[in-house]
């Protein structure tokens, strides 16, 4: 796992952190859906297609393909909100985060947290991500 180097101090970056953010992905009638907590919104491809365009058909999770890409790609950019620190590091949080997530069953749903993403991308809590 690589080191992410921020010239920012801890304060500032625990000032400017979310970490309460919750992912949640789940499926409704077939089609993959990813909500951010606490608001529901509805995370949807659309910026991250304007950055790199895996899957113009939408996310997908539990392998390593082009939705898990997309998907990999649109988290890090919603959560840090900063295209070149999401494009750099999307497909490591693709093969260390989003293969592996599951959610096979109708009521079945994966949650990923502020902290989860730090955690692998941040490689420390001294080194927080999100604006």
């Amino acid at each position: 796992m690589s080191r992410i180097i921020d010239p920012q101090s801890p304060e500032q970056r625990r000032q400017r952190t979310d970490r309460d953010v919750v992912y949640i992905g789940y499926r409704q009638r077939g089609r993959a859906v990813v909500e951010k907590l606490p608001n529901h919104e509805q995370l949807t491809p659309h910026r991250s297609l304007k950055v790199a365009n895996h899957s113009p058909t939408g996310f997908e999770w539990g392998y390593g393909g082009s939705g898990p890409a997309q998907l990999a790609l649109a988290l890090l950019l919603n959560y840090t909100d900063d295209e070149e620190f999401a494009l750099t590091h999307y497909t490591q949080f693709k093969n260390e985060v989003v293969s592996q997530l599951e959610c096979t069953g109708p009521n079945d749903r994966w949650r990923l947290t502020g902290g989860d993403i730090e955690a692998v991308v941040g490689a420390e809590a001294d080194e927080l991500i999100a604006p």
